[in-house]
């Protein structure tokens, strides 16, 4: 397919930090729908600058295309406008990935999060191509979100330069813990391509390089001090400041990604954040398996880092 020359202007993206919403469940694994306002409502609270339904923390991989739709439609409605809401719409396929994010315009998103199709790790050239015929579907935004682990596709510099300058993406969420990765882009596309730190440990790096904003699990479970380092660093330029934030929200980092960075040891980011949440926020549920809730061995450990970060924390079992 031939790069598109006929892409219309879209709005500007946010800068700051987006929370991932999660989706809360019932104990039988059906949707909660009815928790949607009151974790979106908290989340807003916290001072967040967008938030993003179904991404990797709203378990869009395990949920059917109707189940999706109305989760998205239930958090739209929640969000009423308050702030900017980055649909996920990635699917395994480009027909159900269209599908998924005409809906998300219909319904009122202001982009589009998509991940590349994963299972059949189609090349670059075949996921660029994915991306474009995206763009000739929708008039928002569309941020890529470059994940390789969890898709098996390796996007370089030189392809996400391509796919932004085509006008296919707008914007990177760069999970990749090689903090270079979102200095490179930053600098090939003359910070003129929206790029934001995906993965919380490089999000202090990412930050000074000049990311637009950071989208991780940091930002989904304690917005604000999320909120708090990103306007130390990218609206003050107080880097003291920001690393006295940080070295309370590292040892967070660190347990919610030690089974991810461990190859298996360790709690599942997931676990962690789904249990934090419950602690400090309204009662979102536990992740649909199988993912399973967090060990007890870590709520201790959990709890006290909440607690360090100024957050009153509730018993949960």
């Amino acid at each position: 397919m031939s790069p598109t020359n006929t892409v219309p202007q879209r709005k500007p993206l946010f800068r700051g930090v987006c929370a991932s919403s999660v989706t809360p469940i019932h104990a039988d694994g059906t949707l909660a729908l009815d928790r949607i306002k009151p974790h979106i409502d908290w989340l807003i609270s916290e001072g967040v600058s967008a938030i993003s339904p179904l991404g990797s923390s709203g378990e869009f991989a395990g949920m059917e295309s109707d189940d999706r739709k109305r989760v998205l439609d239930a958090s739209i409605i929640a969000c009423a406008g308050r702030v900017p809401i980055v649909a996920g719409t990635a699917h395994v396929s480009t027909r159900l990935t269209i599908e998924l994010s005409q809906h998300a315009e219909r319904a009122g998103a202001d982009a589009l999060l998509i991940v590349p199709p994963y299972y059949m790790a189609p090349t670059p050239a075949q996921t660029m191509d994915h991306y474009r015929r995206i763009a000739e579907a929708v008039s928002i935004p569309v941020v890529l979100y470059h994940n390789i682990p969890l898709t098996g596709v390796n996007f370089r510099t030189a392809h996400l330069a391509q796919l932004f300058r085509e006008g296919a993406v707008q914007a990177v969420k760069m999970s990749n813990p090689e903090p270079d990765r979102i200095a490179s882009l930053l600098q090939e596309t003359e910070g003129k391509m929206s790029v934001y730190a995906g993965i919380d440990s490089v999000a202090f790096e990412g930050l000074c390089h000049g990311a637009h904003g950071w989208i991780s699990g940091i930002p989904s479970l304690v917005p604000a001090p999320a909120v708090r380092l990103y306007n130390a660093i990218s609206v003050k330029g107080d880097l003291a400041a920001a690393r006295m934030i940080w070295a309370k929200l590292a040892p967070l980092m660190r347990l919610q990604f030690s089974a991810y960075h461990s190859g298996g040891d360790g709690a599942h980011w997931f676990s962690v954040m789904k249990a934090g949440l419950n602690m400090i926020g309204p009662e979102v549920g536990d992740p649909a398996p199988p993912v399973l809730p967090l060990p007890k061995e870590f709520h201790e450990t959990l709890a006290s880092l909440l607690r360090d970060l100024g957050y009153e924390v509730r018993a949960h079992n």
